[in-house]
């Protein structure tokens, strides 16, 4: 009788030994297969069973999260959302993340193994933790006199602080509430066809996502590669530019807006934005150095990212003499995002120094504890620094004597450049506005902000269309938001 009841002990024993197996096969080795596998909806149900980190701007949250009582419990919750809509993106239960939402959601959904105090321990019992926050750069005074400039418009503005490529203003209009893409009932569904259908592309971040042919802006990268070249010594020598300019190895002659454009100097061509001008300056400097140039504030780099991806903004390298005299004046195949542009106007504020934009400060657990900082961004320099202190003159030149007027600020030194961009088949589109700037307060060492603005369809006749008069008040709005004491 004792030998029939140690077998079948021993027997209880093998069962539970293979279902102890069989658990641990079910839960660590097959678990993957189980989590993607769509008829498994208890991924999502723990992803929204606690609610989810937030983004502050400002030090004050501008998400949240709102607990349903449903199976997908908490849904996320926006604060002044199309204000902010080009930097957080939205988080749904329907169409998942994007921006902000999507690069740091490792943070703010609480599956960021730097949120587990024992991260070997939450894999075994599959606990999740609480999200934690992050913090942006954004100046709150800057981001809506962004927004309140752009009102009724169709555009975007990119302001940075020159000396550390802190993101202070990133905006986009129309832009649209991401509120209801949260849940996920019909409403959502609705308001995701709605939004897609728009012709305006209200989702579409034309801040950071977006390129357009920069204009006249760009003649701030052509004058930085003439300076450093050689080819340009003296801003105040002429140029033996004639007007107009016949494009090497073509018929085509290229002609300016302004008068006063025949064999001007830099600095008088950099004022009148004279196309002729800079179009002949680039084809002296050469495809190389003019590539070289634009490489080092930015352009052709596919990899920026702040922390979500940013277009990449292109100087063609692959062009002949009419092409490039074309790309040096910001046409042809020459693009840029606003972002990137702001990059341009900050190198010059910096001495020459480019900064790689950053967009979250830095992120925080639930306790409100640092968990990481940015740390020190990359550093390229664009230009000599001397260059840099030349080219600064001249944008102020263009807002004290100039097409940038308008962006002028009382007891500040402001600096600019203005921009017509021409697009579309034959140049058929309207043209966009294009306005740069630097500005320093009369108390400040340094400049203390970069900003470019672009404006997609000016409300004007295409004739009076102008970055001076319909993108540099928009500027300086959000610089004077920057420069105004707190």
């Amino acid at each position: 009788m004792t030998r029939h009841i140690r077998h079948a002990g021993l027997f209880c024993a093998l069962l539970l030994v293979a279902l102890l197996l069989n658990a641990a096969r079910v839960q660590v080795v097959q678990a993957p297969e189980y989590d993607r596998n769509p008829a498994n909806r208890r991924p999502d149900i723990a992803r929204y069973e606690e609610p989810r980190g937030d983004i502050l701007v400002g030090g004050r949250p501008v998400t949240g999260s709102k607990d349903t009582r449903e199976h997908l419990r908490y849904e996320r919750t926006y604060r002044d959302g199309p204000l902010y809509a080009p930097v957080t993106g939205f988080a749904s239960q329907l169409y998942g993340t994007t921006l902000l939402e999507k690069a740091e959601d490792g943070i703010l959904s609480g599956t960021d193994p730097m949120l587990a105090p024992f991260p070997l321990w939450n894999d075994f019992t599959r606990a999740r933790n609480s999200g934690g926050d992050v913090v942006t750069t954004l100046d709150p005074a800057a981001q809506r006199a962004a927004y309140k400039g752009l009102a009724g418009l169709k555009g975007a503005v990119a302001a940075l602080e020159p000396s550390t490529g802190r993101i202070l203003a990133l905006v986009s209009r129309p832009s649209y509430d991401p509120q209801p893409l949260s849940g996920n009932g019909s409403a959502a569904a609705e308001a995701w066809q709605r939004l897609n259908a728009d012709r305006d592309r209200p989702m579409l971040n034309r801040a950071a996502r977006q390129t357009y042919p920069p204009g006249s802006t760009f003649k701030v990268v052509t004058a930085a590669a003439a300076l450093d070249a050689g080819v340009v010594r003296d801003l105040d020598a002429p140029t033996d530019s004639p007007d107009p300019y016949t494009l090497p190895g073509t018929r085509t002659r290229l002609t300016n807006a302004s008068r006063g454009c025949r064999d001007a100097s830099l600095r008088e061509a950099f004022t009148l934005s004279c196309n002729t001008v800079f179009a002949k300056l680039g084809v002296e400097v050469g495809g190389t150095d003019m590539t070289a140039t634009a490489h080092a504030f930015g352009f052709n780099n596919p990899a920026l990212r702040i922390p979500f991806p940013v277009a990449r903004s292109t100087f063609d390298t692959s062009v002949d003499q009419a092409q490039l005299g074309l790309s040096s004046i910001g046409q042809y195949n020459t693009r840029a995002t606003p972002l990137q542009m702001a990059m341009v106007a900050a190198a010059v504020a910096n001495g020459g120094q480019v900064r790689e934009p950053y967009l979250v400060e830095r992120t925080t657990r639930p306790s409100g504890s640092t968990l990481a900082t940015p740390g020190s961004r990359a550093v390229r320099q664009a230009m000599y620094p001397s260059t840099a202190v030349r080219l600064r003159a001249l944008m102020r030149e263009v807002v004290e004597n100039g097409t940038g007027r308008r962006a002028a600020i009382r007891g500040a030194k402001v600096g600019g450049k203005t921009g017509t961009a021409q697009h579309g088949l034959a140049n058929s589109g309207m043209p966009y506005a294009w306005f740069i700037s630097w500005a320093q307060g009369d108390r400040d060492l340094a400049p203390r902000v970069a900003v470019a603005v672009v404006v997609e369809d000016a409300e004007a006749e295409r004739r009076d269309i102008s970055g001076g008069g319909d993108a540099a008040p928009i500027a300086r709005a959000v610089m004077e938001a920057v420069l105004k004491p707190r």
